[in-house]
């Protein structure tokens, strides 16, 4: 905050509800009085054009009672004025006022009153152009070095520069890989035109490459704009700002040079007219305007720049030269000349504060009111600051592209799962197991707040639960509009699904046009996949739940399931899946432990899930908030290690199958082709649809998929450190495995690292490790498996980074010296290699851990690396022979092992 204020000579506040912007103020001798002093000229985005002139207000009569000359209201927005030599057949100033659709040049006249009224200004429309695009912005000028007269350079919304010869019309120009207009500005003593495009960079046009240009006719057809020419538009120089522009001015303060200025978001430039920088100036505000203009020094321009803390701040070149307070935030600023006082600024803000100042000494002597003394609790305020950082850390997390809507979707879903089951089964398979399949509907409630056009609704559920139908094509809806559609849901083949949830979404255009997606999830009953059974009290799996209340009655949370509960105990439920074994859960009399056991340790697990989520309703119902439920046992990794055998071994025998199958389809093709060649017959066959019938019978498997992913995980993510983390990752396609061990092995380091406190996620901050609770039973898991398998590409991209380069100079002299001893002093030579043989035998033993953990992955190596690491081998012998320690080189574990044994 500045000591000083802004020193008001005059004010107005202008309309009520009116919008203004930079290009609403221009200040000069607007009617031509040749009295020198300058009139203000202000127009608003509601078409209200007003020119004042300033002066100071006696005490007794009002400040704006004569101070406004002017007032005239057009029916469309006004987007800027300037003032200029616009009349072919005169020198006079004009008024230039700029419409979205049309640019319109006026004169300002006043006539002297007889009576106290005073003087009479009236604006009297000299000509006008119709715009064929909408107009963004406009600079002026004596264009091609016309003398006398100024030309008009109008860009639209679409980046095409429109140039206007005063009344005539001269051609248009589009900028090349236009986006979105800029601010423009002219550069008279180049005679070019300077603006700054959406890619951040500052980019020079001359005047002449325009008019040479290809036209813009002959991209966009239009009666009124038909000229002819034929160059490509280039850019005499750019310069890559990386920021934003607000506002581009060329001040006009000598003729041997002249100077860019360009306000960005954080930093204020000056350029020299062929692109060069001359300066730049680092912001510590956000600027909302400036206004370079000539200085009292030579070589130097002031600079009056406001920011959005209301402070004026004047600059000399670089050098901040004084600081003001303001009353509002200006979005325009101007010096202008006024009757007693010269020099003013004129600032204008966004809601019509219209304001002449100067800078004045005089201090605002600001004082704090005093508050009420108290003593902090430095608990609560412990507490507080915990709170924040929670909220700061949950708020850095979120990486959203797009921001989140803020505003009700004009679309909401709504699906309602029947609480009973179809007395029709729907089901496309009627009887699986000697079990009926039955079905559920859902009913999906869609209701629009506004009018949404060809909404389409589609259906997800889980194979193999399957839908009636997943595709709906329904009518467009008006506002406040409500639609039921209903669909049937039941299980489609023999397995059970992973997941009991489905998906609905709702894809449809906004009345605008604009394309939108509503979404919403359902919960399909666990009936629908299994029924009620008796109970068994022994089973080959079993899983325990651990809780932290009561045993609570099986049957009142699963109400469904217990009509076939012996004797309505409540501590068994018996659940039979339609297309797997019988699951049974137990609930403990004594502890608050729960059991899960089944013959089949898949289908433990939708049980499982359920038996979780119902928990938590029931707790929740009862009002319980600190309901907690555990799993405290091992993780049951060989029970999972064996599912995923069988899988794998079915899906062998079914790879054979599709073998022997593609070896035959060769055979019968031939047959096929020998048969249409004899008879010449081209009627599809019973063999014509044969390459139909193999397509896909080598699509992709669970087992790579899964490894594939799980390794990404363990080299990003999930590394032992953020140095360890992989840059790039093989992209290689998928093969199927020899066999599951490196699955396995990958699948429980991921466990363990999760384990330990290992986070999806690659910020630095997920990564620090936290103390997490290890479960009973669970050990630490050696981890040899993945930064091992990339140590082989490691050594060989050394050993051939090694063969590559020429042999140090330190190795050279050390390797010569022991051969010169060697002829001289064998005796001490042969000593030296019994010890390094020695040391070279630790060594192995040393590094035989680490060869047995890779045995896993050199099944999957090529010939090249095992002669790669035999010459590694060597050349680590020889290291050791010769005494010969290298410093920083490749990261080889096992070659510096044994060139440290080497040296002891």
């Amino acid at each position: 905050m500045s000591l000083f204020k802004a020193r008001d000579w005059w004010a107005s506040v202008l309309g009520e509800g009116e919008e203004f912007d930079q290009g609403c103020l221009c200040v000069g001798d607007v009617d031509n009085s040749g009295s020198g002093y300058d009139k203000i000229v202000v127009g608003s985005f509601m078409g209200m054009l007003r020119i004042f002139s300033p002066h100071p207000a006696k005490p007794e009569e009002q400040m704006e009672a004569d101070a406004q000359l002017l007032e005239v209201q057009f029916p469309d927005p006004i987007i800027q004025v300037e003032m200029g030599k616009f009349v072919s057949c005169s020198e006079l100033l004009h008024l230039a006022v700029l419409h979205p659709r049309k640019l319109s040049v006026y004169a300002v006249s006043g006539t002297a009153g007889n009576v106290e009224h005073g003087d009479q200004y009236q604006l009297r429309l000299v000509y006008e152009h119709n715009l064929q695009r909408t107009a963004c912005n406009m600079t002026y000028g004596p264009f091609g070095g016309v003398t006398g007269h100024h030309f008009i350079c109008i860009q639209s919304m679409d980046g095409m520069l429109m140039f206007f010869e005063q009344e005539t019309y001269a051609f248009g120009r589009f900028l090349p890989g236009f986006l979105l207009p800029g601010p423009l500005s002219y550069c008279i003593r180049t005679d070019s035109f300077i603006t700054v495009s959406s890619t951040r960079q500052v980019e020079c046009y001359r005047y002449e490459t325009l008019a040479v240009a290809t036209d813009a006719d002959t991209r966009q057809d239009s009666d009124q704009q038909s000229k002819s020419s034929g160059k490509r538009l280039t850019a005499d120089w750019t310069l890559v700002l990386g920021e934003e522009a607000l506002d581009v001015c060329v001040p006009h303060t000598s003729s041997a040079m002249s100077s860019i200025f360009v306000l960005g978001e954080r930093n204020l430039f000056c350029l020299k007219d062929n692109g060069q920088i001359r300066f730049m100036k680092k912001l510590e505000f956000n600027p909302s305007c400036f206004l370079p203009y000539g200085s009292v020094s030579e070589g130097s321009t002031n600079i009056l720049m406001c920011n959005h803390n209301n402070m004026l701040l004047v600059y000399q070149d670089v050098t901040l030269k004084w600081v003001a307070q303001l009353s509002c935030v200006p979005v325009a600023v101007r010096v202008a000349n006024f009757p007693e006082l010269k020099g003013l600024v004129v600032t204008l803000s966004s809601d019509g504060h219209l304001q002449c100042s100067y800078m004045g000494t005089d201090p605002s002597f600001f004082t704090a009111p005093k508050v009420d003394a108290r003593e902090v609790n430095y608990d609560e305020v412990d507490t507080e600051m915990k709170m924040l950082q929670k909220v700061i850390r949950g708020a850095t997390k979120t990486q959203d592209i797009l921001p989140r809507a803020e505003t009700e979707e004009e679309l909401t879903l709504t699906a309602i799962v029947s609480s009973n089951l179809d007395e029709v089964s729907c089901a496309v398979i009627p009887e699986m197991n000697g079990m009926p399949v039955p079905s559920v509907t859902v009913k999906v409630k869609i209701k629009s707040r506004s009018a949404v056009q060809s909404p389409k609704m589609t259906v997800c559920v889980q194979p193999p639960l399957a839908v009636t139908q997943d595709q709906f094509v329904l009518d467009s809806m008006g506002s406040g509009c409500e639609l039921v559609v209903r669909f049937s849901a039941f299980l489609n083949g023999h397995y059970p699904p992973a997941d009991l949830c489905g998906d609905i979404a709702v894809s449809y255009s906004s009345a605008t046009g604009i394309p939108r997606v509503s979404q919403c999830k359902f919960n399909l009953p666990l009936r629908l996949v299994c029924y009620p059974s008796s109970a068994i009290k022994n089973a080959k799996y079993k899983i325990t739940v651990d809780t932290n209340k009561p045993p609570v009655n099986l049957n009142e949370v699963f109400p469904d399931f217990s009509e076939k509960s012996e004797n309505n105990e409540s501590s068994a439920l018996g659940f039979q899946l339609i297309t797997g074994s019988k699951v049974i859960v137990l609930a403990s009399k004594t502890s608050q432990r729960y059991r899960i056991q089944s013959e089949s340790f898949e289908d433990i697990w939708l049980v499982a899930k359920e038996l979780v989520q119902r928990f938590d309703q029931h707790f929740a119902s009862l009002g319980v908030k600190d309901f907690r439920n555990s799993f405290t046992g091992p993780i049951p990794l060989p029970e999972y290690f064996e599912t995923v055998d069988h899988h794998f071994e079915l899906r062998v025998n079914v790879q054979k199958y599709q073998d022997l199958l593609s070896e035959r389809a060769v055979q019968f093709r031939a047959i096929q082709r020998r048969l249409l060649t004899r008879f010449k017959d081209k009627t599809p066959g019973p063999l014509q649809n044969l390459d139909t019938l193999m397509e896909g019978t080598y699509r992709q498997g669970w087992e790579e998929s899964v490894d594939a992913a799980i390794s990404h995980l363990l080299k990003t993510c999930l590394s032992r450190s953020p140095k360890d983390q992989a840059i790039s990752l093989s992209t290689g396609p998928l093969t199927i495995p020899k066999d599951t061990s490196r699955l396995k092995k990958h699948i429980t380091l991921l466990c363990d690292r999760l384990g330990k406190g290992g986070r999806l996620s690659l910020t630095s901050e997920a990564n620090v490790p936290t103390t997490v609770m290890m479960p009973a039973g669970c050990e630490s898991i050696p981890e040899p498996i993945v930064e091992q398998e990339e140590e082989p590409r490691l050594q060989q991209d050394s050993a051939k980074y090694i063969k590559k380069k020429q042999p140090s100079k330190r190795i050279k002299s050390k390797s010569d010296s022991s051969k010169e001893s060697s002829r001289e002093k064998k005796e001490k030579d042969s000593g030296k290699e019994k010890d390094s043989k020695v040391s070279s035998k630790e060594s192995k033993k040393e590094s035989s851990k680490e060869s047995s953990k890779r045995e896993s992955t050199k099944e999957s190596k090529e010939p090249s690396k095992d002669k790669e690491s035999t010459r590694e081998k060597e050349s680590s012998k020889e290291s050791g022979k010769e005494k010969t320690k290298v410093s920083r080189k490749s990261s080889v574990k096992v070659k510096e092992k044994k060139s440290d044994a080497g040296d002891g």
